[in-house]
């Protein structure tokens, strides 16, 4: 600090056992400076006099930021994902779970979808192995298909998996809003948004490598370095690598991941701050498959298949890589109000060569009648995408109020070849005995390509929200985004005619309305609406596309905050209702050939969840929830059973400052009930997993001040369970460790 800084100011009297960083709080109360917290040092500063904050802020003297790196916290300051505006958990009048840092350095997730799984009011439908397109997370009752990087919204271009393959190293935190989320995604379902944020560059230097070991070879280093590349700290940049290799439990398949990120902050003017970066990932995998082995054999009895059992053929593989160039500039208007340009470009590359052995039942004796599924696809999607907005806010009426307008568009094409799928002339997918099967038979069939298809999506929109309070109690958070939608897939067959698809959706208005009462400092009551949207590819009879997919989302709740925000409380009750929700139309068939659709309207999906997260007291880190959520058709018939109704997620940490240099101990387990469905096997009947629970534990140990090891225990209960029951499945993952070591400079 600058001594300069604390002249002439008296500090109030700290007393009794306090933790240090509460200690700190209280010491720099009425001062008008904050601190930022980096590894092992404390800066001490005085605010600047701009509105905006440059770098990143993980802790001030009144409480808990939006970067959560450095905090040691389960929980977030604030979060602009569901509205735009920079507001807490607390005042944002929807459900909102910030999974952090710390938390992923705890438990070891390294994946996206290692994260998915522990966070509240999520579920996975894992047909096959990581990030397989027959993996889907859920929300609500939805498939989550809506993913953002830092705000700016990814669309699927047709391949809406390609998101769970990001790797955790790059990011500060995930933001997950449940329900609809037109506001800042114009088209998707109903489900979820999914809002990773980057690491950004620290204002002091740090630096750390880590290394990991576990079960199944599995081996991962990490590095990040961040600092100022300049004597004055106007300029900023972090670096971080990642590499992995990693067998399985399931025989023969194997990973291998490369990360590498780069960003550069610089302070232009006092005001202006240019950010500039990239990232590069890649995921290659061989043996991959998109589900397991059948569930059944062709008598209708359950098949029993060991938990290593592979259902990829050898010369199966799944490669997926991407890289990202960004950049923002940043600029305060005056003290109030401020700009924010955000440009990406986004290129995605993947090739699948699929052959699994999910087709058929075996011959409980002689072991035939299982026969595989192959096929390919690959693209090279491109995105630029771009956003403007600016952000402040004004007094009106006595009070000050919040406002952001903004304007995105996002572009995606590609060219690619289309290839055939499942069958191939001349080509035998019999595997003579199942038993006895190592990967090699049926060889891969020939797979040339039958067409070529230019595809191109276009997505524009101009929003707008508000914070308006019309008392100190009680604020309306009021948003609408009118949204531009089109499509174009044209495909060049060679062997059959030509098509040419064009689709578009104009001024689709999505709102938002949602108002806020603070009971008392801690306690608030909230309500809200929201919709969205989502074109379809299904059609008609008479060849026609359904009409876009609506949904509409209603919640009440309550939400609490203590400690500074530092722990945030939250219930909420809600129901969506869907319509032109697309329904076979018995054995008709379109024009083209595919399954006729009709429009249904009337869906809903009602339910109700829980969760606390952060510090229940100095040195005790926790988050827990409950969801049950409920799918009913217009008729009130079930649906998605294949998804648990109700899930319980805890996990919690604490620190024992009393032994030694600090050991911390955590564990938690994740519970959900039974999943089914029906009419699967030979005898078409109900396949049930009953409900069960996963129990993972942690400890950690400072040798020094820069040197730490990590063990992690998953399924400490060995617990044997399916990850589906649509047909074929493979086995939960058995009790595994791993043991890391960090350095940190």
């Amino acid at each position: 600090m600058d001594s300069s800084l604390t002249a002439g100011l008296t500090a109030p009297a700290v007393q009794g056992e306090i933790e240090p960083l509460d200690a700190l709080a209280q010491l720099l109360s009425g001062s008008g400076l904050n601190y930022q917290q980096s590894g092992n040092t404390l800066v001490i500063s005085q605010p600047s006099g701009s509105a905006l904050e440059l770098g990143a802020t993980s802790i001030n003297g009144s409480g808990l930021g939006a970067t959560t790196e450095g905090t040691g916290s389960y929980t977030s300051g604030s979060t602009a994902t569901a509205t735009k505006l920079p507001l807490t958990l607390r005042e944002t009048p929807q459900s909102v779970s910030v999974f952090t840092r710390q938390r992923m350095d705890d438990q070891n997730l390294t994946q996206l979808l290692d994260v998915v799984k522990q966070t509240p009011g999520l579920s996975i439908n894992q047909g096959g192995n990581a990030g397989s397109d027959s993996s889907g997370i859920y929300s609500r009752g939805f498939m989550v298909e809506n993913y953002q990087v830092d705000g700016l919204q990814r669309l699927d271009s047709n391949y809406k998996s390609v998101a769970q393959s990001n790797d955790m190293a790059l990011y500060d935190r995930v933001e997950i809003i449940r329900g609809a989320t037109g506001l800042t995604n114009g088209v998707g379902t109903p489900g979820a948004t999914l809002n990773m944020i980057r690491k950004r560059p620290t204002p002091h230097f740090q630096a750390s490598v880590k290394q990991d070991i576990g079960r199944w070879d599995y081996s991962r280093t990490e590095a990040d370095v961040a600092g100022p590349l300049n004597a004055d700290g106007t300029l900023r940049g972090r670096l971080v690598g990642a590499y992995q290799e990693n067998e399985s439990n399931i025989d023969r398949f194997n990973e291998r991941k490369k990360i590498f990120y780069g960003i550069i902050e610089a302070d232009l003017t006092p005001d202006t701050l240019l950010t500039v970066g990239m990232d590069s990932q890649s995921h290659d995998a061989d043996d991959h498959a998109r589900s397991g082995r059948p569930l059944f054999n062709s008598d209708g009895s359950l098949a029993r298949w060991s938990r290593s059992d592979s259902a990829a053929a050898t010369w199966a593989y799944s490669k997926r890589h991407f890289t990202t160039g960004f950049t923002t500039l940043e600029h305060a208007l005056n003290e109030r109000w401020k700009a924010k340009l955000t440009v990406n470009r986004d290129r995605y590359e993947y090739d699948e060569v699929l052959g699994y052995a999910a087709g058929g039942n075996a011959n409980p004796a002689t072991g035939a009648g299982v026969n595989l599924w192959a096929g390919r696809w690959a693209a090279k999607p491109v995105q630029t995408s771009a956003d403007i907005n600016v952000a402040g806010n004004f007094d009106l009426w006595g009070l000050e109020h919040d406002a952001v307008f903004g304007y995105t568009r996002q572009h995606t094409e590609y060219r690619t070849n289309g290839y055939p799928l499942w069958y191939f002339t001349g080509w035998s997918s019999a595997i003579p005995d199942i038993y006895e099967w190592d990967g090699s038979s049926p060889a891969e069939p020939v797979m040339p390509a039958t067409s070529r298809i230019d595809y191109e999506e276009n997505q524009s929109a101009s929003y707008a929200s508000t914070r308006l309070r019309a008392t100190d109690d009680l604020s309306f958070v009021l948003g609408v985004r009118v949204s531009n939608w089109e499509n174009t897939i044209e495909t060049d067959r060679y062997s059959s005619a030509d098509t040419n698809v064009q689709r578009q959706e104009t001024g689709v208005t999505t709102p938002f309305a949602g108002v806020v009462y603070d009971l008392d400092q801690h306690w608030s009551l909230y309500a809200s609406y929201t919709s969205i949207f989502k074109p379809q590819n299904s059609m008609t009879v008479t060849g026609t596309y359904l009409d876009p997919l609506e949904g509409n989302g209603f919640e009440v709740g309550s939400k609490a905050a203590f400690f500074d925000d530092r722990l945030n409380l939250g219930l909420a009750l809600y129901e969506i209702k869907q319509d032109n929700l697309a329904v076979r139309d018995g054995a008709l068939f379109a024009p083209d050939g595919t399954a006729a659709y009709r429009a249904e309207s009337g869906t809903k999906t009602r339910g109700v969840e829980l969760e606390i997260s952060g510090e229940l007291a100095p040195a005790w880190q926790a988050m827990a929830s409950f969801s049950r959520n409920i799918v009913q058709d217009a008729n009130g018939n079930k649906l998605n059973t294949n998804v648990p109704q109700n899930t319980v997620k805890l996990f919690t940490t604490y620190t024992l400052h009393s032994v030694g240099n600090g050991l911390t101990l955590g564990g938690g387990v994740n519970w959900q009930s039974e999943i089914y469905s029906v009419k699967q096997g030979p005898r078409s009947v109900r396949f049930t997993q009953g409900d069960y629970a996963l129990v993972d534990v942690m400890a950690r140990y400072p040798l020094t001040k820069q040197l730490s090891v990590t063990a992690n225990l998953n399924n400490l209960l060995d617990e044997k369970y399916y990850t589906s029951t649509s047909g074929s499945s493979y086995y939960g993952t058995p009790r595994n460790a791993t043991l890391g070591v960090r350095l940190a400079f």
